[in-house]
């Protein structure tokens, strides 16, 4: 499959510091991939020469098969992006906004398109408002909205849920995935870790201008901790034969401790091992009350291979 969006070697040097030093991603088309670091990483300059408005030291970016510093209006047109702050003109009600930026772009049926999406982000009964009295978490609704709205082929977000309460978090997730179902591709930059990993396929770690990581979250959890672990209420745990477990070849031991049993992974704890694991325990007998995984979250590896002492996966 192409890449939506690829970089070579992509370096940018000011006066007296490199901020991106040879950054070399891959963004599959079709994907959401989660672009993450700390403050100062080089995750805002690397997106400032991917949208063509830093010219790279060296190296090059492309968007969509072209390079991001053509900035051609035929690219542009299939890239949506989102900014950490909205700006909002004058007296401009939602509607009025997003109208006068889908004459940009000549959207069709544009006042269909506009109550279509505003739907989609509860902002409906906001359509008529100044946009620039709304709640931060309300502009950034409409700003995701006005990404969207000539049907972009591309996504760039930067924060789309920094600002957003629980039910909009919900919303812009599920806006994402339908999105993501009709062939579109997203970069998320977030601090919001906790989304991206329900949300990101791939997922690219800057630390101190470099790319320090870039696979699946189940990748980076083997490579920074080998083994999982899936602990389980069973019914009747003491009639249990936990050695029966052994027999899957991912499984490197148990152990039945008061009454629970933890069953310990040589790898992550997917749903295809716990499904395997589930099914295990029913051929033998058991009853499963109660069962979760306990492996790295996306919070516990960033800090990881963000701290100062691991450079392992900088490579």
């Amino acid at each position: 499959m192409a890449d939506a969006i690829r970089t070579d070697s992509l370096t940018k040097s000011f006066a007296d510091f490199e901020a991106v030093i040879d950054v070399s991603l891959r963004v599959e088309a079709n994907e959401i991939y989660g672009f993450l670091g700390p403050n100062g990483a080089g995750k805002t300059t690397t997106i400032m020469m991917l949208l063509g408005l830093e010219r790279p030291t060296r190296g090059v970016a492309y968007l969509l098969d072209s390079p991001s510093h053509a900035r051609e209006f035929a690219v542009r047109r299939r890239l949506g992006v989102l900014g950490e702050r909205q700006v909002f003109f004058d007296d401009m009600t939602a509607r009025e906004y997003l109208r006068f930026f889908g004459r940009l772009y000549s959207v069709d049926r544009i006042e269909h398109r506009i109550d279509a999406l505003l739907e989609r982000v509860n902002l409906t009964h906001a359509a008529d408002a100044r946009a620039r009295d709304f709640s931060r978490g309300m502009q950034q609704k409409l700003g995701l909205v006005r990404a969207l709205l000539h049907d972009p082929e591309l996504l760039i977000l930067d924060e789309p849920v920094s600002s957003l309460d629980p039910r909009g978090v919900v919303e812009v997730r599920e806006l994402l995935h339908s999105e993501l179902g009709r062939g579109k591709t997203v970069l998320i930059s977030s601090h919001v870790l906790t989304e991206v990993e329900q949300l990101a396929d791939r997922i690219g770690i800057m630390n101190k201008g470099r790319l320090m990581v870039e696979d699946t979250l189940d990748n980076i959890r083997q490579a920074l901790q080998p083994e999982a672990r899936i602990q389980i209420e069973l019914a009747e745990p003491d009639r249990f034969p936990t050695a029966a477990l052994l027999d899957l070849d991912f499984v490197s031991r148990t152990e039945l401790r008061d009454g629970r049993l933890s069953v310990h992974l040589m790898g992550v704890a997917s749903p295809a091992a716990r499904a395997d694991v589930s099914r295990a325990i029913s051929q033998h007998g058991g009853v499963i009350v109660n069962m979760h995984a306990e492996q790295m979250t996306l919070e516990q590896a960033f800090v990881t291979i963000t701290d100062e002492d691991v450079e392992r996966l900088a490579a």
